[in-house]
């Protein structure tokens, strides 16, 4: 299965007291790569609110294995995860200069229709996008 890459270079202000990337910013990062992915199949929090719902972070995991440092290029690679419910999953990893994975991460949205009712199947116009991310991401 393929992914989306999106390349970030820490900056500055990312940094922390010992010199490493804040851990909040790897949420911040998961986020860029997600909606850019997302973006490509018009399922971006914008395009997603033009057709109707919205997709609230419900659940969110973050694996931290190694520090992202000042001036690093690092990369992120997001894939969606297959499901059968109405709600995205968005796999994130984040690989340093050297090719090192960073972290690894996950972040669930329910479905809701823009008065926050929670939506229990997938609305086929969301469904037509995702089935076509799904089939980017399974070509070889």
């Amino acid at each position: 299965m393929r992914y989306h890459e999106t390349a970030i270079t820490v900056r500055f202000n990312e940094i922390d007291a010992y010199r490493v990337a804040w851990h909040g910013h790897y949420v911040a990062w998961m986020e860029i790569g997600r909606t850019a992915l997302a973006g490509l199949f018009g399922l971006d929090p914008d395009q997603l609110a033009s057709a109707g719902f919205l997709g609230p972070v419900v659940e969110l995991q973050v694996k931290y294995l190694r520090p992202a440092r000042f001036n690093d290029q690092v990369t992120v690679r997001t894939r969606l995860r297959p499901g059968d419910t109405a709600t995205l999953m968005f796999e994130s990893t984040i690989i340093g200069p050297d090719d090192t994975k960073l972290a690894t991460g996950l972040t669930t949205h329910a479905l809701t229709d823009l008065n926050a009712v929670l939506q229990f199947r997938m609305p086929p116009v969301v469904a037509e996008r995702v089935a076509r991310m799904r089939a980017w991401l399974e070509e070889p």
